[in-house]
C-alpha cells in the first residue's frame, strides 16, 4: 500500500464513509441515499489515492464501493434485476480497454484486471447504479435537485476560498490537492478548489447546479422553495458564484448549453446537439493528423483576454503535438501504464505534460482506447436525440434528462483539453441509458403525451411493457 498523505483525518473520513452511506440506506429512502453519497462523498472527501491488492484507492473508490455495497445489502432484490442490455456495451468496452492495453504491452493479465478494475470503479459502477436506481421520470428528479442544492452548498466554500485562497482541503487533511500557483489568478484573486482535484473541476460541478437549476426553473420542476428559503434566490446567487469563480471556459459551457437545449426546443430540431457531439471528432482529427496546431485559438486568447492564458493554452497545444507523435508510435491498444506514453528527452527526463483526457487515452489506451472512450460519454447523447425530440426537452418528464443529455455533450468537449472525471457525470451517463430502456418514464402519459420516434421497438413481456431502442443506427435526421 502506497503512503497516504495528510493527518489522520484522511483515512478516518474514507474508512467512516461506507457506515455513513449504511446509515443513509436505513434512515432515507435509496434513491435520496444514493443521490447524498454520491454528491456529498464527492464534495467532500479527501482527493487522495493509495493502492491496495488490485484495487486503487480513491474519492471514487470510496464511494462507489460504499453505496454498491449498501445497495447490496438493504436493496438486494432490485440490484438483482439488473439485466445486461446492448445498449451498455459502449460502457463495457471502455472499462475493459486498460486490460487489452496491458496484454498488448507484455504487462500481464493480472496488470491488465487490475487497470480495468480502476477503470470500473471509476467509470462502470457510477454508470450501473445511475441505470438501475435513476431510470424513471422522479428518480431522475431526485439526482438534479440533489445536484443542485449539492452545488449551493458549496457556496459558501467557494467564497471562503475566493477571499481567503484555496486553503480548506490543507486546512481539513493537511495538504493542497492540486498546484496552488494553478489557483492565482490574472489582475490577483484566486479560483476555489474547495475538496475537489482542481479549480476546473469545481467551476464545471458549479456549471452543472446552474445549468439544472435554471432549466428546472423554466420548466417548474424547481421546489418554490428549498429550505424555506426561495429556489429563485438560491439560483441567482448560485449563478453569481459561478461567475465568480473566474473560469472563462466553464460560463462559457454554461451559456452554450442553455443556448442549445433553447433553441433546440424553439426551432423543434436538435442540429445545435449534433454539433455538439461532433466537434470532439473534429478536433481529434485536426491534432492527430497535424492539421490545426491551436496557433490561431491561442492567439485569439492573447488578444482577448490575456498573454498569460494565451501561453498556458498553446503550452498545452505543444504538449498534445510530441504526445501524438508518441501515440502514433504505439500499438492499436496503445503503450499501456508505466509512463511509456510519455515523452523523454536523451537523459530519461520526463519533458511532457499531459492535461486532456482525450491525449491520455490516446497515448496509454491507443486508438481502440480513444474511440470507445469518446462513445462510451456520448452514447446516451446519442440516443437520447435519436428517441426524444426537442420539443418534449421542456417537458416535465424530459427536462433534467436533456440537461444531463447537453451536459454529458460539454463534458466530452471539455475532456479535450482537461481531465476532471466526476463519478456523478456517470450517474447522469447511466440514468439517460436507463430512461431510455424502461417504459414507466416513456409512458407517462398521464402527465403529457410523449411520442417517440419509429425507431423504438414495443416488446411485451409477462412483467408488463418495455420500449428497448433498436441498435441500428438509421440516419434519422477548451479550456481557459
Amino acid at each position: 500500500m502506497g503512503s497516504v498523505p495528510g493527518n489522520i483525518l484522511v483515512p478516518i473520513a474514507l474508512l467512516a464513509f461506507p457506515p455513513l452511506v449504511m446509515t443513509l440506506f436505513k434512515k432515507i429512502g435509496t434513491h435520496q441515499a444514493i443521490a447524498t453519497a454520491f454528491i456529498a462523498g464527492w464534495m467532500f472527501l479527501p482527493v487522495a489515492n493509495y493502492d491496495i491488492f488490485l484495487l486503487r484507492n480513491t474519492k471514487t473508490a470510496a464511494i462507489c464501493l460504499s453505496v454498491l455495497a449498501s445497495a447490496y445489502l438493504f436493496d438486494k432484490e432490485r440490484l438483482s434485476k439488473f439485466q445486461f442490455n446492448a445498449a451498455d456495451i459502449p460502457m463495457l468496452l471502455w472499462c475493459t480497454a486498460s486490460f487489452f492495453s496491458s496484454i498488448a504491452n507484455g504487462d500481464g493479465p493480472y496488470d491488465g484486471l487490475s487497470q480495468a478494475m480502476y477503470q470500473s470503479v471509476r467509470w462502470g459502477i457510477p454508470y450501473c447504479i445511475g441505470r438501475i436506481y435513476f431510470n424513471d421520470v422522479d428518480s431522475t428528479k431526485i439526482l438534479a435537485l440533489a445536484i443542485f442544492i449539492g452545488s449551493v452548498v458549496y457556496i459558501p466554500f467557494c467564497w471562503f476560498e475566493l477571499i481567503m485562497s484555496p486553503q480548506l482541503h490543507r486546512l481539513t487533511y493537511g495538504y493542497h490537492q492540486s498546484d496552488f500557483i494553478q489557483t492565482l489568478r490574472d489582475g490577483g484573486g484566486f479560483r476555489p478548489m474547495v475538496y475537489m482535484e482542481h479549480g476546473l473541476m469545481t467551476a464545471m460541478w458549479m456549471v452543472l447546479g446552474v445549468f439544472l437549476g435554471i432549466w428546472m426553473f423554466i420548466t417548474d420542476v424547481l421546489p418554490k422553495k428549498i429550505m424555506h428559503i426561495p429556489s429563485l434566490y438560491l439560483l441567482m446567487l448560485l449563478t453569481f458564484t459561478t461567475i465568480m469563480l473566474r473560469s472563462v471556459a466553464a460560463v462559457s459551457w454554461l451559456i452554450i448549453g442553455l443556448l442549445v437545449l433553447y433553441v433546440s426546443n424553439k426551432i423543434k430540431t436538435a442540429f445545435l446537439l449534433i454539433i455538439l457531439m461532433l466537434v470532439p471528432y473534429l478536433y481529434i482529427v485536426t491534432r492527430t493528423t497535424g492539421y490545426w496546431d491551436g496557433r490561431n485559438l491561442s492567439d485569439s486568447v492573447s488578444g482577448n483576454f490575456s498573454a498569460n492564458r494565451s501561453q498556458s493554452l498553446q503550452f498545452r497545444f505543444d504538449n498534445e503535438t510530441i504526445l501524438i507523435q508518441k501515440a502514433l508510435q504505439g500499438s492499436f491498444f496503445g503503450w499501456g501504464g508505466y509512463g511509456r506514453s510519455r515523452v523523454y528527452d536523451t537523459e530519461g527526463k520526463d519533458v511532457s505534460t499531459t492535461d486532456g483526457l482525450w491525449i491520455i487515452t490516446f497515448g496509454t489506451n491507443g486508438i481502440y482506447g480513444l474511440l470507445v472512450m469518446v462513445f462510451a460519454i456520448q452514447w446516451p447523447l446519442l440516443l437520447f436525440f435519436m428517441r426524444v425530440k426537442p420539443e418534449f426537452w421542456k417537458t416535465k418528464t424530459w427536462s433534467s434528462s436533456a440537461v444531463m443529455a447537453v451536459f454529458l455533450g460539454i463534458f466530452m468537449i471539455d475532456n479535450l483539453l482537461n481531465a476532471m472525471i466526476n463519478p456523478v457525470y456517470m450517474l447522469c451517463n447511466g440514468s439517460l441509458i436507463g430512461m431510455l430502456l424502461k417504459s414507466s418514464s416513456l409512458l407517462d402519459i398521464s402527465a403529457e403525451t410523449i411520442t417517440l420516434k419509429p425507431e423504438v421497438k414495443l416488446n411485451r413481456t409477462m412483467s408488463g411493457t418495455r420500449f428497448i431502442p433498436s441498435l441500428n443506427m438509421k440516419k434519422s435526421r477548451f479550456i481557459v
